[in-house]
C-alpha cells in the first residue's frame, strides 16, 4: 500500500480513472447526441462556444487530478509532468476556474435578460476571461512563490487560500441564481441550475474535505489513496452536474430534445404556446387581393402571408417575410406576460437582428442599435421602427414581382371569399410611408 500511495497505480486509482473516463464519455455524448441523433444545426455565439468550453475545462479538471495525485504509476522526469503545470495551471484556472466561469456566465445571461429584460451589456467572450482574471493571477502567484513539493502537495498554509478561492467562485453563480429563482420560466432554466448547484455543492463539499486531507496528511499512506479517490470521483459528479443544459436562450433544437410528448415544434411560437402558431386551419380564408392593395394589411391574412412567402424564399428574399410573420406571433402574446415576450423576441433578435444571424435582415444601424440596446425587451413597439423599414423594402422590391408570379396565380385560383370577411388583426404596429437607410456593413453589439 505505501509503495502505490507514493508512485501510483494502486487498485482503488484504477477503479477511479475508469468511472472519469465514464463520466467524461457520458459528457460527450450529451455534447454530441443532439447534432447526430436529432440532426440539430450547429448554432453560432456563446450558444454554441460555451458547452464547448466546459467539455474542454471538463477533461482538464479530470486529467490534472490524475496527473498531480499520482493516479498512474510513472516517474516525473519529463517537463510536462511537472506539478505546477497540472495541479495549479490545469486544474485551476484551465479546469475548476474555467468550468465555474462558464456558468457564471450563463447565470449572468439569465439575470440580464429575464431580470433586467435587456442585453447582457458586454459580451460572453470578454466576460469569461474577466470572470477568470482572479483564478489566472492566482496561479501566477503560486507558480512564482512555488511552495509545491515533489507529490504536488502545498501544505498546511495554502489550504485556506485555496479553498476560499473555490468559494469565490461559487458564490456569485448560487447569487445570480438566486435572484432569477422567481421568474416563472417556460422551460426549465432555473431547475436545471439549481439542480446543478445542489449536485455539485454536495461534491464540492466532499471534494474539499478530500482535498484538505489529502494536503495535509502526506505522511498517511492509507489516507492519501482514500482522498485522492473521493477527489476524482467527486469531480466527475461536478463535470456531469455542470454540464445540465441551462441557457440564456432557449434554441428550439434544444427545447424539443426536453419534450416529453411526440410533438415537434416547428417553431418558437409553437414552443411558446402561441395560440394558431405556424398552423394553417382549412377553414383559413383567401381574400381577393389586387396590385394596389396595401400590402401591409395582406400581409396580416395568414394564407396569403405563406404564398408571399413562399415566393419571397424562392427570390432568396425572404428574411423580412419571416420577421413579419414572428413579429406579429409575438404581438399576439398578452403584455402581461413579459417572460413569453422576452423568450420571443430574444429569439427574433438571434435570428434576424444580430450581426451574422441565420437570416439577418437589412435595417440601418439606428433601428438595429435600437433593439439591441433596449431596456426593456418584453416593450410592445421593440422591433417597430425595423418593421416600418422592411415593409418599405417588401413593397419595393417584392411586391411587384410578386403580382406577375404563379405563386400569386396558385393564390387567387384558391380565394375563395372575398373582402367583407376581416382580416387578422395586428395590434401596435402604425406602418410608417417613409424609406429607410440601409446599410449592410453595420456590425452591431453581439453577445
Amino acid at each position: 500500500m505505501t509503495s502505490c500511495a507514493v508512485e501510483g497505480g494502486c487498485p482503488s486509482d484504477y477503479v477511479a480513472v475508469s468511472i472519469s473516463v465514464l463520466s467524461f464519455i457520458l459528457l460527450l455524448a450529451r455534447l454530441i447526441f443532439p447534432f447526430v441523433v436529432h440532426k440539430v444545426p450547429c448554432s453560432k455565439g456563446s450558444g454554441f462556444w460555451i458547452p464547448l468550453i466546459k467539455v474542454f475545462a471538463s477533461f482538464n479538471l479530470l486529467l490534472s487530478i490524475v496527473m498531480s495525485l499520482n493516479f498512474l504509476k510513472f516517474k516525473r522526469t519529463q517537463w510536462w509532468q511537472s506539478c505546477y503545470l497540472w495541479a495549479v495551471w490545469f486544474e485551476g484556472p484551465l479546469g475548476f476556474g474555467l468550468l465555474l466561469s462558464c456558468r457564471i456566465t450563463q447565470a449572468f445571461h439569465l439575470y440580464c435578460i429575464f431580470v433586467k429584460r435587456r442585453l447582457p451589456p458586454i459580451r460572453s467572450y470578454i466576460l469569461l476571461p474577466l470572470i477568470l482574471l482572479p483564478w489566472i493571477a492566482w496561479a501566477a502567484f503560486i507558480h512564482v512563490r512555488m511552495p509545491l513539493n515533489y507529490h504536488c502537495h502545498m501544505g498546511t498554509g495554502w489550504v485556506i487560500p485555496v479553498v476560499s478561492l473555490h468559494a469565490l467562485y461559487v458564490a456569485p453563480l448560487v447569487g445570480f441564481t438566486g435572484a432569477v429563482w422567481h421568474i416563472e420560466f417556460r422551460f426549465n432554466e432555473v431547475r436545471d441550475l439549481w439542480l446543478g448547484i445542489l449536485l455539485s455543492a454536495s461534491s464540492i463539499g466532499v471534494w474539499i474535505a478530500a482535498y484538505i486531507v489529502n494536503e495535509i496528511h502526506d505522511d498517511n499512506s492509507w489516507l492519501q489513496v482514500a482522498s485522492r479517490f473521493l477527489l476524482l470521483v467527486t469531480s466527475s459528479i461536478v463535470v456531469l452536474a455542470f454540464f445540465s443544459t441551462s441557457i440564456s436562450q432557449p434554441l428550439l433544437s434544444q427545447i424539443n430534445l426536453r419534450r416529453r410528448n411526440t410533438r415537434e415544434f416547428q417553431t418558437m411560437g409553437q414552443a411558446l404556446g402561441i395560440p394558431d402558431s405556424g398552423l394553417l386551419s382549412q377553414s383559413e380564408w383567401s381574400p381577393i387581393v389586387y396590385p394596389n392593395a396595401p400590402l401591409d394589411k395582406l400581409l396580416l391574412n395568414k394564407r396569403f402571408r405563406q404564398s408571399f412567402m413562399a415566393f419571397a424564399d424562392s427570390c432568396l428574399a425572404g428574411e423580412s417575410v419571416h420577421f413579419f410573420d414572428e413579429v406579429h406571433e409575438l404581438s399576439k402574446i398578452p403584455e402581461d406576460d413579459p417572460v413569453r415576450r422576452i423568450y420571443m423576441a430574444r429569439h427574433i433578435i438571434e435570428k434576424y437582428i444580430v450581426a451574422g444571424a441565420a437570416m439577418e435582415v437589412n435595417i440601418s444601424h439606428r433601428s438595429r442599435q435600437e433593439i439591441l440596446t433596449t431596456p426593456n425587451l418584453a416593450r410592445t413597439g421593440l422591433f417597430h421602427n425595423a418593421l416600418n423599414e422592411l415593409m418599405q423594402l417588401m413593397k419595393t422590391n417584392l411586391s411587384k414581382d410578386y403580382w406577375s408570379s404563379m405563386y400569386f396565380i396558385k393564390f387567387r385560383e384558391d380565394a375563395s371569399v372575398t373582402y367583407g370577411h376581416e382580416l387578422e388583426e395586428m395590434t401596435g404596429w402604425n406602418f410608417s410611408p417613409r424609406l429607410s437607410s440601409v446599410h449592410a456593413t453595420d456590425d452591431p453589439f453581439t453577445n
